[in-house]
């Protein structure tokens, strides 16, 4: 098992969960944070006064999957949050050593 946790643009959110949704992904966890990369934020002017945005919006998208699954959905998310410009996103995959759904007790792949 796998977890794939993707950074990516807040108004790709959709396009990724229906991507991930068509290869047979059924759950993910998306949480909004904030950071930066080679972006380096922006400036961003506020009644008449210049501001540097730092920190730039994105979502953080947490996948637990068998590994069956990895590839595709890299691919996934790859393609569905492509724009082109800088500050797409990034995709990282860690090894998940246990897994439990609380409701039924399953344990490892049987509760993803």
């Amino acid at each position: 098992m796998k977890i794939i946790t993707a950074i990516i643009k807040p108004f790709k959110l959709d396009e990724v969960r229906e991507a991930l949704t068509e290869i047979g992904v059924h759950g993910m966890t998306a949480t909004e944070v904030k950071g930066y990369g080679r972006q380096k934020g922006h400036a961003e002017i506020y009644r008449g006064a210049e501001y540097i945005v730092a920190f730039l919006p994105k979502v953080k998208i947490d996948i637990a999957l068998p590994e069956a699954l990895v590839d595709r959905a890299i691919e996934a998310i790859r393609l569905a949050a492509y724009t082109g410009h800088i500050g797409d996103g990034k995709i990282f995959v860690s090894p998940l050593e246990r897994a439990m759904r609380i409701r039924t007790g399953e344990t490892d792949s049987d509760a993803l």
